[in-house]
């Protein structure tokens, strides 16, 4: 039977031991009192090394680096405060290779750190809104603890958790952290309507969170027969899968199924998905694999970035010095949708960033993140470039049709002058 934990002073002594890789879910798969916990208690504990991927929670801050070394996919979510103080070692991972390494022991997990939901009627429990890589580090783990709330919905697609895997549990009433609504404004809603006339009925949509992936979904509500194969399910997706866009029907695998790795949106998402067997949570080495991806057929994959340059070139990581994203899955499904018999691979963004600097831009000013082999369409608000058999004298010109008027003109000057493309 695994160790019951005091909810009220959950201890971790004897679980966790000085030298120990810790490991938990990223986002809606972070279990928060764990957490809370691991940190409260890292002098007893440590020194300790922690894996992160996207955080939405708080408790890890700079200063805790005391005892607590730390390693993750990037400024991803409130990882971004920890990589920018200089504290978060970055792992350059794709999302499809951390479960991989895990299982080779590349990435070591001597702890992890579940956020499960209540146990079924046969005993198991689910991984609820996130399963990411948690199958491959409770493979790899010597100590798995899981905090179970019955906030957590109950979701299919993946291994159930048998409480015989358990060493210990915390029982707690925290829910799922929550993404709010964002805010759409008129780019967001024009980058939207460029982007809805690449995609077809039929079509097998990736797509993020955020603003624009949510202006882009809304403005697929008079498609018919969408299928959903993405690292993450919101709560733009869900309106889409009530009001009968979103079926799935025509997908070759899992069809009828919604498949994702990730919910984040709001608790009605979460109460949505909950014994919802058309809504699949599987791991990062399914959903992110080429194998699989291959499969699809009219796979549009659309992403975001920082900027893209006049080749094509993809950036989605990190502004100069400053760290701003992560590779996270863009780069696996731009590739597979760029070969995707029907399909596309599209990076959406505004024409400008909020400092009014052009994020279409004569040369990138920090790493490659897609490569531009594997970017068919560009889209602004401006409209579309669409890149596909275009040499780089031809991709110059369109890239800059559709950055800010303002700044044309200086793109021009500055490819002359560079001799870029």
């Amino acid at each position: 039977m695994p160790r019951r934990l005091d909810p009220a002073a959950p201890d971790l002594s004897g679980l966790v031991r000085p030298g120990d890789h810790v490991l938990w879910g990223q986002v809606t798969g972070e279990p928060p009192s764990l957490v809370e916990a691991l940190v409260a208690q890292r002098a007893a504990l440590g020194p300790l090394s922690v894996f992160l991927g996207t955080g939405l929670g708080c408790a890890l801050r700079p200063e805790h680096a005391d005892q607590i070394r730390m390693q993750g996919l990037g400024g991803l979510g409130t990882t971004r405060a920890l990589a920018n103080a200089g504290v978060l070692e970055v792992l350059p991972l794709h999302g499809g290779q951390v479960g991989r390494l895990l299982a080779s022991g590349r990435i070591r997990c001597d702890v992890a750190l579940l956020m499960l939901s209540p146990a079924g009627p046969d005993g198991t429990h689910s991984l609820g809104c996130a399963v990411d890589y948690m199958d491959a580090a409770i493979g790899a783990a010597r100590t798995v603890i899981a905090e179970v709330s019955p906030r957590i919905p109950f979701t299919f697609g993946h291994d159930a958790m048998p409480a015989s895997r358990l060493d210990a549990v915390l029982e707690t009433d925290r829910a799922p952290y929550a993404a709010p609504p964002p805010r759409i404004g008129a780019a967001g809603r024009a980058i939207a309507r460029h982007v809805a006339a690449f995609v077809a009925d039929g079509s097998t949509i990736q797509i993020g969170l955020g603003e624009l992936p949510e202006a882009i979904l809304d403005g697929l509500a008079g498609h018919r027969d969408l299928g959903l194969h993405s690292g993450i399910l919101g709560d733009a997706a869900m309106r889409l899968i009530e009001c009968g866009v979103l079926t799935n029907a025509r997908k070759p695998i899992d069809a009828g199924c919604s498949v994702t790795t990730t919910l984040i949106g709001s608790e009605r998402l979460y109460a949505f998905a909950h014994r919802n067997p058309a809504v699949l949570l599987r791991p990062c080495g399914y959903t992110h694999a080429d194998a699989v991806l291959g499969q699809l057929p009219n796979l549009v994959a659309v992403n975001t970035a920082l900027e893209v340059d006049l080749t094509g070139q993809v950036n989605a990581e990190q502004a100069g010095r400053t760290i701003l994203g992560g590779i996270g899955g863009q780069a696996d499904f731009a590739r597979a949708a760029s070969r995707s018999p029907g399909g596309c691979s599209i990076i959406a963004l505004p024409a400008a960033a909020s400092t009014g600097a052009s994020r279409i831009v004569a040369r990138l000013s920090g790493p490659v993140t897609t490569p531009r082999a594997d970017v068919d369409l560009v889209v602004t608000e401006h409209g579309s470039a669409d890149l596909r058999g275009c040499g780089l004298t031809e991709r110059r010109r369109r890239l800059i049709a559709i950055a800010a008027p303002e700044v044309r003109e200086g793109l021009e000057r500055a490819t002359q002058e560079e001799g870029v493309g």
